[in-house]
């Protein structure tokens, strides 16, 4: 079931295995208040194992484009549409948080993104990204890189 994320009193319900769970649960509070300010969307995340659909494609995206798989086993996935873009999460067990940001007019901007966790090293299988800084005050400090989405998925 569903559960819209409280990004002003952060939790960390449903992350508690993450060895970086407070920084992890930062990092998703951030994502919710950044939907809630730029769309007015409820982020709302869901166990992954109810949320099958949506992690597959992200796993598909990943593996397709970059032959990308990520070892860490996935807590929890939200899958939406805002403004013509279809968005989907994907909140790792290591503190790791990817999105996929598909466009879907054919002529939109379609991106892979990933957010390291406060605390966290970077994954063996995300060696290859170069990562920009960013300070949160939900997340602390946030690492983050993307690559562009060729592909039609």
């Amino acid at each position: 079931m569903r559960q819209v994320v409280d990004f002003t009193d952060v939790s960390t319900e449903g992350l508690e295995s993450s060895p970086v769970a407070p920084a992890l649960a930062g990092l998703r509070a951030n994502e919710a208040r950044y939907f809630k300010n730029k769309y007015d969307h409820d982020f709302a995340t869901a166990p992954a194992d109810e949320e099958q659909e949506a992690l597959d494609w992200v796993s598909r995206i990943l593996a397709d484009e970059r032959g990308i798989v990520i070892a860490s086993p996935a807590l929890e996935v939200t899958s939406f549409e805002v403004d013509g873009i279809r968005m989907a999460y994907v909140f790792y067990e290591s503190g790791l948080s990817i999105n996929v940001m598909y466009t879907i007019d054919d002529a939109g901007k379609r991106a892979v993104g990933f957010k390291l966790s406060d605390g966290m090293e970077v994954p063996e299988e995300l060696s290859a990204f170069k990562f920009a800084r960013q300070k949160s005050k939900l997340a602390g400090t946030i690492r983050g890189s993307y690559f562009v989405i060729k592909g039609t998925y």
